[in-house]
């Protein structure tokens, strides 16, 4: 007689007269789903390579404020965004991680205001901030990290005033998130911080606080999601996202759901002055007229903040691997 199938439903196996395997056909769908599942929760080993991919990375972004403050004091020519990302691979490869976890991003000015920008090859010279988003890939685990930085030595009154509303964003969600929590409804804190912040700056007028979320007119200052998980790839499997989603506000969540313990998720709320996505909304007929344009166009120039940080979920809170200081 065959031997017994031992496979999970959904496989089969054909034999020979012989009793030999012949076919196996197997459920590659439903074995994808379960390896993505499973790798949400991190082991002890792997948050320890994830722990070790920050402490790099640290140190490359310290590396990086070093190189801006040598170029804001003078005693070094102007630089570029090239220049910087130099500095960091050349810290990473230097403290044993010879590969990125992604293509860095490091955009000055209204460059960092472009979500993925790639081009990292414009001078520093004349603009306000550097948004730098790179991180170090140690033992085949990724870091994800984003700082912004002043060009300028210390940020000006309206840079401050923006980074103070993102560092907030991420302070209050942080506070929220341990095992189980939902993470649309953490994704809605920081939309709802956003929102007040933008709305105490003058930037959003014309309605209250509970009314702008309504009408979601933090989403063109805040269009991605705050978070995803973080493994072996930078975007790591297991999120569930719904691309599809009819509102706006929740369609680019790489995570939906409860998030279980030891699942390792990015936090990283921004505010950005992207008039690829301000200036349309800017002549709807319907939500145009709660931006005010005056103060806005005096912001511009701040091109955009985000602040990220890798965070382990806890039963009571969450373990925060990220030591680069902000």
């Amino acid at each position: 007689s065959p031997a017994p199938n031992l496979y999970a439903t959904g496989s089969e196996a054909e034999y020979t007269s012989a009793g030999n395997p012949l076919v196996l056909r197997t459920d590659f769908t439903l074995l994808k789903d379960v390896i993505d599942e499973a790798r949400v929760v991190k082991d002890e080993y792997e948050i320890a390579a994830l722990r070790h991919a920050n402490k790099i990375t640290a140190q490359a972004h310290r590396a990086v404020r070093e190189k801006i403050a040598k170029a804001s004091s003078g005693s070094e020519a102007g630089g570029s965004e090239r220049e910087l990302e130099a500095v960091f691979t050349e810290r990473c490869i230097a403290l044993g991680a010879p590969k990125q976890a992604y293509h860095g991003i490091f955009g000055a000015g209204e460059n960092a205001a472009t979500l993925h920008y790639v081009h990292n090859d414009q001078p520093l010279q004349g603009r306000k901030n550097v948004l730098v988003d790179a991180a170090a890939e140690w033992g085949c685990y990724c870091a994800d990290v984003t700082r912004t930085y002043s060009l300028g030595g210390e940020f000006d009154e309206k840079s401050r005033a923006v980074y103070e509303i993102v560092a907030e964003m991420q302070a209050q969600c942080m506070e929220m998130m341990k095992v189980g929590v939902v993470w649309e409804e953490v994704h809605l804190l920081a939309h709802r911080v956003a929102t007040s912040g933008l709305l105490r700056l003058g930037i959003l007028k014309g309605a209250s606080e509970e009314e702008l979320v309504e009408k979601k007119m933090s989403v063109p200052f805040f269009p991605h999601g705050l978070g995803h998980y973080l493994g072996l790839d930078t975007h790591d499997v297991g999120g569930h996202p719904d691309y599809e989603d009819q509102d706006e506000m929740f369609r680019y969540l790489r995570v939906r759901g409860k998030l279980p313990e030891n699942s390792v998720v990015t936090v990283e709320p921004g505010v950005y002055f992207c008039r690829f996505l301000i200036e349309p909304v800017l002549s709807e007929e319907g939500r145009g007229k709660y931006i005010d344009r005056g103060v806005l166009d005096g912001y511009w120039d701040v091109g955009g903040v985000r602040i990220e940080d890798d965070v382990v979920v806890k039963k009571d809170g969450v373990e925060n691997l990220t030591v680069a200081a902000k």
